[in-house]
């Protein structure tokens, strides 16, 4: 029997306590770090080898031009006929130029070994990119002057009365050459070196 006046009202249950008893899969995110390109660190490679080729050619260029000294084996009562890289202050200047960029290369060496452990290290790079243009100039300007004066030995200049002396002073004039090639050779290595590091800024 049925009491008058009485209604039942039925409430729907909500979606929200439905999904209440669905437990969320809760997405976890993780930072994954981005492997190292491996041309990056071939790069890096490369750039320490070409320090090292560098580093013998500007040593082997100074060794050479600073041990030159050739006297003639005949000479008269008052002169004794002698040449040496200091007589002119050209070649000094080439083995102070030369024999400082040695030590820049062979300082510089640890600093490639971070590039290659650490590819992304861009202050480095940049660093060494700037170094490596200052002490290409250099070299490149002492390879450059000495080269004037070696070809001043070999051929002379009459204009100026500047006689050829390589005919007497043989030996001399070939270990200065071969210092000078050796010169150039650091200097053109250290051109590779200053592009090599700008791709790699370039792309970093």
């Amino acid at each position: 029997m049925e009491r008058s006046g009485e209604t039942a009202i039925n409430i729907p249950e909500s979606n929200s306590a439905k999904h209440k008893s669905v437990p969320l899969a809760s997405a976890t995110t993780k930072a994954v770090p981005l492997p190292q390109p491996a041309w990056k660190r071939g790069v890096s490679i490369f750039d320490f080898i070409l320090r090292v080729c560098a580093l013998v050619a500007a040593l082997a260029a100074t060794a050479t031009m600073g041990t030159t000294d050739q006297t003639l084996p005949f000479f008269t009562q008052f002169f004794q006929f002698q040449a040496s890289y200091d007589d002119l202050p050209t070649f000094t200047f080439f083995v102070v130029a030369n024999a400082i960029a040695s030590g820049y290369l062979l300082l510089s060496m640890p600093f490639s070994i971070v590039t290659i452990v650490r590819p992304h290290a861009a202050g480095v790079k940049l660093l060494l990119l700037i170094l490596d243009t200052v002490v290409m100039a250099f070299t490149t300007a002492a390879a450059a002057a000495a080269t004037a004066i070696v070809y001043l030995a070999h051929n002379g200049n009459s204009n100026t009365n500047w006689f050829a002396i390589c005919q007497q002073f043989n030996d001399f004039c070939q270990r200065v050459s071969g210092a000078v090639v050796g010169s150039f050779i650091a200097a053109v290595i250290l051109i590779c070196l200053v592009v090599l590091s700008a791709v790699a800024l370039r792309r970093h």
